[in-house]
This record gives structure tokens, sequence and C-alpha cells, in this order.
């Protein structure tokens, strides 16, 4: 359904930092710098990009929106959680969990990177 989605930053190196080592710990490459400065993560599965706001504006968090990655198991989503904490991140809402939805049991955690984007790991059993 998405062929990418992008985030703003006020620092490339910072969000660099951050993003890599939470990327890690779900299989995701390092990000690569483009011509124009912008960080590009690429899967199989799309494209999340990161950049200093075109409008030459401060970046700022979505209010109410979530950016979810998909984890194989739990294991990874708390490896996730706890590189993006190291890494200038900010472990926001309950810790990460068991939580039970519309669509049945799901586990979660969730982040604040660096910038005040709401970032989420979501790993669904089978």
């Amino acid at each position: 359904m998405f062929s990418h989605v992008m985030i703003g930053t006020d620092d490339i190196d910072v969000s660099k930092k951050f993003y890599d080592a939470m990327f890690e710990a779900i299989g995701v490459p390092e990000g690569k710098i483009d011509p124009k400065g912008r960080i590009w993560y690429r899967t199989k599965t799309g494209a999340f990009g990161i950049s200093k706001p075109i409008d030459g504006e401060p970046a700022t968090g979505a209010n109410g929106g979530t950016i979810g990655f998909l984890c194989d198991s739990p294991e990874m989503a708390d490896a996730w959680h706890a590189a993006g904490a190291a890494n200038g991140g900010t472990s926001i809402e309950d810790p990460p969990g068991w939580r039970d939805g519309a669509a049945g049991k799901i586990y979660l955690a969730y982040l604040r990177d660096p910038f005040g984007n709401k970032l989420c790991a979501l790993h669904r059993p089978s």
C-alpha cells in the first residue's frame, strides 16, 4: 500500500546514528545519504526517508501520528526499542509488551526519535 514514509529532522547526523542503530536491530541495512542530503532506508517492502524540511522551518513530530515497524518476534521489538533508547530516543507509552487489540494479541514497543517522531515496533504472533 505504501511506497515510502518521509520524516523531518533538524540534524541528519543525529538521525542517522539513531535510525542506523534501531534498524540494525531488526535487520534493515544502514541508511544511505543521497545527493540532496537525505537518508534512505530501503527494503523489499518500501522505503523510509529522513530529510531536513524543504521549507526551511524546524522539523516537528506529527501530533497524533505513529510510524510502525514490523518485527519478527517480541525479542526483535525489544532489541529495536533498546537500540533506539540507547541512541537518543525516548521510551514512551507503556513499557514494551503484549497488548490485546481489536485484531487480537500484539506485542508493541514505543519510542520518540530525537526530534519527536512517534515510532512503534509491532509483532503479531502467527
